[in-house]
C-alpha cells in the first residue's frame, strides 16, 4: 500500500459520517498519536474527501499539526465510499478481548499508560486484594461470642420473655424486652403497645 502524505489544510469532511467522534475518544487518539505517532493512514478519494479517519483528522487538527499521511483510493462509486465507512466503523468492532491474556500483559507490564483505557480501572484490576479475600473467605463464619449470644437469645425465646441485652451486639442493654411470639393476648378494648417492652397497655 502506498501513502502520501498530505496537508490538513487540503482534507475534505465528508458532507455526513455515520460515526460520532466523542471528546473522550479525540482525547485517546491524539494519547495514541503522542505515544506511537500516527500508525494509520487516513483514507481519502480522489478529491481528497476522507473515507476513514475523521476522528484522526480532528485529533491532529486539535494537536496543531499540519499534515497527515493518507492512502487515496480512487474509482469508487459513491455507493462502494458509503459501503467502506460503514465497513471501516463496524468490522473492528466485532472482535473481543481475550480477557486471560489481557490480564497476563497488565502483569507483565511496568508502566500501565495505555491509550484507549483508564488508568486508574487498571490499577484495580491488578490490584491484591487480600482484605476482600479474607472477609469471602470468613463469610459466614461465626465468632464463639456471637455463638454465645445466639445461644443466650434462643434460650430466652424458649422461656418467652429476653432483655434486649440477649440480643445480638446488643450486650450493654439491659431494657426487658418481652418476645412478640411469646406475649400475652392484647386486653379487650383500646390499648396502646409499649414501643420498649411490647406490654399492651389498655387506654381507660
Amino acid at each position: 500500500m502506498k501513502t502520501i502524505t498530505k496537508k490538513l489544510s487540503d482534507l475534505k469532511r465528508p458532507e455526513k459520517n455515520c460515526r460520532i467522534h466523542t471528546d473522550r475518544q479525540l482525547k485517546e487518539i491524539i494519547r495514541s498519536v503522542k505515544m506511537f505517532g500516527q500508525i494509520r493512514p487516513i483514507v481519502i478519494d480522489e478529491g481528497n474527501v476522507i473515507l476513514c479517519g475523521n476522528g484522526l483528522y480532528e485529533a491532529l487538527q486539535q494537536m496543531g499539526e499540519t499534515e497527515a499521511t493518507c492512502y487515496q483510493v480512487k474509482n469508487l462509486s459513491e455507493a462502494d465510499k458509503k459501503k467502506l465507512m460503514l465497513a471501516d466503523n463496524k468490522i473492528y468492532t466485532l472482535g473481543t478481548d481475550d480477557l486471560e491474556v489481557f490480564d497476563e500483559w497488565l502483569r507483565e507490564l511496568n508502566d500501565i499508560d495505555i491509550p484507549g483505557y483508564d488508568e486508574e480501572l487498571l490499577q484495580t484490576i491488578l490490584a491484591d486484594q487480600p482484605e476482600i479475600d479474607e472477609l469471602v473467605t470468613d463469610y459466614g463464619n461465626f465468632t464463639e461470642a456471637s455463638v454465645n449470644s445466639i445461644k443466650r437469645h434462643e434460650e430466652a425465646h424458649e422461656a418467652g420473655v429476653w432483655r434486649a441485652s440477649d440480643r445480638p451486639g446488643a450486650e450493654n442493654e439491659e431494657t426487658p424486652v418481652r418476645n412478640p411470639e411469646a406475649a400475652e393476648a392484647p386486653p379487650e378494648g383500646a390499648y396502646i403497645v409499649c414501643p420498649n417492652c411490647g406490654h399492651h397497655i389498655p387506654v381507660r
